[in-house]
């Protein structure tokens, strides 16, 4: 749901510097997450991922929808859901992995949008509150291959 994380990425840096995958390279842009991926929807596990985002995108935004394509061959779910649609959605303050429907991993991130900390929470009551705001944003976003950035 942030415009920016940890820009200090290589990935990130690289792009910045003018370079962009293959996606014909497939060796050069594997990698460990994308297999897991790989593996846990081959076994039949839907992977969602929504991105909450500000338009026009900012330079960190473009370059994840640059790469999102290798999230996409390793069998993720991608859709992307312009704030000024999101208005009406009570979000959740942190970003988060919801897992099983009963686990949230939390991810903390600084203003600098550098990682902080992580918690699992397990509160049924957080858990609802954020699953359900998961499929608001899930119903009103646009699936990656239609999305284009403004």
């Amino acid at each position: 749901m942030r415009d920016g994380y940890m820009r200090d990425d290589p990935l990130f840096v690289a792009w910045q510097a003018g370079h962009r995958d293959d996606p014909a390279d497939r060796a050069s842009w594997w990698r460990p997450w994308l297999t897991l991926m790989q593996e846990t929807t081959a076994r039949g596990v839907e992977v969602r991922r929504a991105r909450v985002i500000s338009e026009p995108v900012s330079d960190y935004v473009q370059f994840e929808y640059d790469i999102t394509f290798a999230n996409v061959a390793s069998g993720e779910h991608v859709r992307w859901l312009p704030r000024r649609m999101a208005t009406g959605i009570a979000l959740p303050g942190n970003d988060f992995w919801l897992l099983d429907d009963t686990v949230l991993l939390v991810n903390h991130f600084g203003g600098d949008g550098q990682f902080t900390t992580e918690e699992v929470v397990t509160d049924p009551g957080t858990v609802k509150l954020c699953a359900e705001a998961f499929e608001s944003v899930w119903s009103r976003s646009v699936a990656h291959e239609e999305y284009r950035p403004a």
